[in-house]
């Protein structure tokens, strides 16, 4: 065993386990599930991290499902005729982690990202059973892909919304790849002249992957051992009838 390895372990020399933790990967391509996905390519690697330590993965396409537009947790009781939102939730609501992962169109997130968010939105009225949101004790991370500048502004976007909906955000919870700015090959794509895919051999993309998947492996090994967040100062119905835990009262 190497020294960093028995570092990783622990004084007790036992690594983690992370076999009762579940993740689920959402990829918001634009792109239809038969068609080859860059961004798949980076999630697949931070899953693959994942599996070999027992985590429970699934990966979801959202282009490949009929997700209807909207701010409830199922439109169909609103006009839409169809609406798969609501049996991808309960996947996603079963999950210690949740990954979110988009290319840059125009500097932003895919438009498939953003609903995505919405419609997690939508369900900011479930509650755990302590009577927090049902976000709560879970974690979330980002990865982004493209060929142009915004990994940084794309991942503070999703990452501020997870966090928003009561998600824990660990350190260094996101990675990507952009490759050179303007038109070119993207992750994954055959680098002309050599066996290697372009991007596979960037050290920044390898190391902040690889941080990013323990990160989110640690946080929810922690948040599942801890029993959650204390189920104090955050319960909306708490607050609705009076108790204010040590806010100032105004009208004194």
């Amino acid at each position: 065993m190497s020294t960093h390895e028995a570092q990783a372990d622990g004084p007790e020399g036992a690594r983690p386990s992370f076999s009762d933790l579940s993740a689920v990967y959402v990829n918001c391509t634009l792109k239809r599930p038969e068609q080859r996905s860059h961004t798949a390519l980076l999630m697949e690697t931070s899953a693959g991290i994942m599996r070999k330590n027992g985590v429970d993965v699934e990966m979801i396409r959202a282009a490949g499902h009929r997700i209807a537009f909207g701010v409830y947790p199922d439109m169909t009781e609103h006009g839409w005729e169809h609406d798969d939102w609501p049996a991808l939730w309960s996947r996603i609501r079963c999950a210690d982690i949740l990954v979110i992962g988009t290319p840059i169109w125009l500097g932003e997130e895919s438009s498939v990202c953003r609903l995505i968010i919405e419609r997690l939105y939508a369900m900011s009225g479930e509650l755990n059973d302590k009577g927090q949101s049902s976000f709560y004790g879970k974690c979330g991370g980002a990865v982004i892909t493209g060929n142009e500048d915004g990994i940084k502004h794309c991942a503070m976007t999703i990452l501020y919304a997870l966090s928003h909906l009561g998600y824990t955000i660990p350190p260094q919870a996101d990675c990507g790849w952009i490759g050179e700015v303007g038109p070119g090959p993207s992750y994954g794509d055959p680098v002309e002249g050599t066996d290697m895919p372009n991007g596979f051999d960037r050290d920044f993309t390898m190391k902040n992957t690889t941080f990013m998947t323990w990160n989110l492996l640690h946080a929810a090994r922690a948040l599942r051992d801890a029993g959650g967040i204390p189920a104090f100062g955050n319960i909306a119905a708490q607050w609705e009838d009076g108790e204010r835990w040590g806010y100032p009262d105004p009208t004194r």
